[in-house]
């Protein structure tokens, strides 16, 4: 009897040995040995922002070349940005004369707008199909090279003691933020040569911008309101907590917590907090005992606007 149990049990055994060789066969037979997409980093969305004017619209008709840019425009006419999106104009026919003829062109219409375009500039050509050299002033949508790198001097050792938090709260709600900053025209121009219109961004969206200027490459983190800006071999996690009409116009406690432990999972060499929201005496704390954060606050970001030191 017992005999009979132990040859069914075995028999039960290789049974199953049998089901799962078949199924990791059936598996190992199904493998593409050629797809090597999981050696492949995961794919990130990248900021919209480019390094170059947003173009919508590029064309030939007979001597013209006609280039459109999708950048908001200010009210009144600004003589140096028509001129630097002249300048990026002629970068961008002189990518596309590799794909398409310009022997016949004499001249570059320059169209841009949101919405309704104008033409703001031209430029003639030394002779048809001769493109000038590149212009120093196309190099003006990077301010790397012209202003000292706003998130590094914010890590900066006085720079705790020099920038202050508003300890009184206000009870009222929040006016915009774009309302109480002065902006230099310098930096205005650039954030419209690259198609951001700096009237509509909140706080957060506004230095998420002016990164873009200094030639950081900024991708979303995964979770939302989060992005590693990279440039170099420094990595920098940010989180963006905008303030919505009606909230707490301060900046909760526990958002603070959370990003603690984001910043200390993220792998980056430091963090920086953005909101337009006031900052609480507690952020002070903070960076005093973690030197590798910062928190950019309502208070604070006309001090981060200045020390780029544009006019």
């Amino acid at each position: 009897m017992e005999g009979g149990i132990a040859a069914f049990v075995a028999t039960a055994v290789l049974v199953v040995v049998a089901i799962r060789l078949r199924a990791q066969r059936k598996r190992a037979a199904s493998l593409d040995l050629d797809d090597k997409s999981w050696l492949r980093p995961p794919e990130t969305q990248e900021d919209p922002l480019g390094r170059h004017a947003p173009v919508v619209d590029f064309h030939v008709h007979g001597s013209e070349a006609r280039v459109t840019f999708d950048v908001p425009l200010p009210d009144a006419d600004d003589e140096v940005l028509d001129e630097l999106l002249v300048d990026e104009a002629v970068e961008v026919v002189r990518e596309k004369r590799h794909v398409l003829p310009i022997d016949d062109v004499t001249e570059i219409v320059v169209l841009a707008g949101r919405g309704e375009t104008r033409e703001v500039g031209r430029a003639k050509l030394p002779s048809p199909g001769e493109l000038p050299p590149p212009s120093v002033s196309a190099e003006m949508l990077s301010f790397s090279h012209l202003a000292r790198d706003p998130f590094v001097s914010q890590f900066e050792s006085d720079s705790v003691i020099q920038v202050e938090t508003k300890i009184q709260v206000p009870s009222d709600d929040l006016r915009p933020l774009r309302e109480e900053i002065r902006v230099p025209k310098g930096l205005e121009r650039g954030m419209r040569a690259k198609g951001v219109d700096p009237e509509s961004l909140s706080g957060p969206e506004f230095v998420l911008a002016i990164l873009e200027l200094f030639d950081y490459k900024v991708v979303s983190a995964g979770e939302p309101d989060t992005y590693m800006a990279t440039k170099g071999t420094i990595q920098t996690f940010i989180r963006t907590e905008i303030h919505e009409s009606g909230a707490h116009p301060e900046l909760e406690e526990r958002l603070i917590r959370k990003f603690i432990v984001e910043f200390g999972t993220s792998g980056a060499q430091r963090g920086i907090l953005l909101t337009d929201k006031w900052g609480p005496y507690m952020i002070h704390e903070v960076e005093r005992n973690e030197p590798r954060v910062r928190f950019v606050t309502r208070e604070r970001i006309q001090r981060f606007i200045d020390s780029m030191a544009l006019g």
